[in-house]
Parts: structure tokens; C-alpha cells; sequence
């Protein structure tokens, strides 16, 4: 396996875990599930979401993205949904909408702590 292929495996995780996450929570609150409530969980969705956010407004090509096709040798001109949309869908959306469905998403991320509030753990003291 090519080091751009383990990229793209990891670049697929991250997508998965941004985008797989806000169901999840939503359905782990619902079966009453504690590791949705986590505080260190939901604040590294919070913080990914935040970066694709955050890089999309700005411009910049995901820097996964970028080494992944200097690897490949390929001109790096779309960012990684808008190429992979492209190859599944047929279809190449304008960046802005990706980055207004990015915004839209964050959003809601963000108000998913009001609706199902992560719990700060506290840790356990021993007694001697």
C-alpha cells in the first residue's frame, strides 16, 4: 500500500468520524448510551468540525488532501468531498455550497450541546 493510499484511508476516517458522529450522539442519547456524553468526545467533534469549518472559510485545501495528491503527483484544485462527491455523484458542487453545508453542520454540532450536554467526568478519589 502507498503512503497516499494510508492517507486517504485516514482522511476517509476523519470524514467519517465528523460526519458520523452528530447521528451517533443524537442516537446515543436516545438509547440512553454514557459515551456520548463525554466531554473529550464531543469537544474533539467539535474542534474537527471547527477545522473543516475553519479551512473551507479561508480557502485552503484540506492538508490532508494536499499531501495525499503530491503523493499522487495530481494538481491539488478541488477539496477532498468536492473531488470524491465528483467521482461518486457524477456531480462537482460549487465550493461554496460545501462550505455553507460545512457552517450548517458545525451549527448544528454546536447546538447538539444544548439538546444532549456532555458530562465532565470526575475522577475517582481512593480512600487509604
Amino acid at each position: 500500500m502507498q503512503l497516499a493510499d494510508i492517507i486517504l484511508a485516514i482522511h476517509f476516517l476523519f470524514v467519517l468520524f465528523v460526519v458520523g458522529s452528530l447521528p451517533l450522539i443524537w442516537i446515543g442519547a436516545w438509547l440512553h448510551l454514557k459515551f456520548v456524553r463525554s466531554l473529550v468526545f464531543r469537544l474533539t467533534h467539535l474542534a474537527a468540525i471547527l477545522f473543516v469549518v475553519g479551512e473551507s472559510l479561508i480557502g485552503i485545501i484540506c492538508p490532508l488532501t494536499r499531501w495525499e495528491y503530491e503523493l499522487r503527483g495530481i494538481e491539488a484544485e478541488r477539496s477532498f468531498i468536492q473531488y470524491w462527491l465528483h467521482r461518486m455523484l457524477y456531480y462537482d458542487f460549487p465550493e461554496g455550497v460545501l462550505t455553507a453545508s460545512y457552517v450548517v453542520f458545525a451549527f448544528l454540532v454546536v447546538i447538539t450541546f444544548k439538546f444532549v450536554p456532555p458530562v465532565i467526568f470526575r475522577k475517582f478519589k481512593f480512600k487509604r
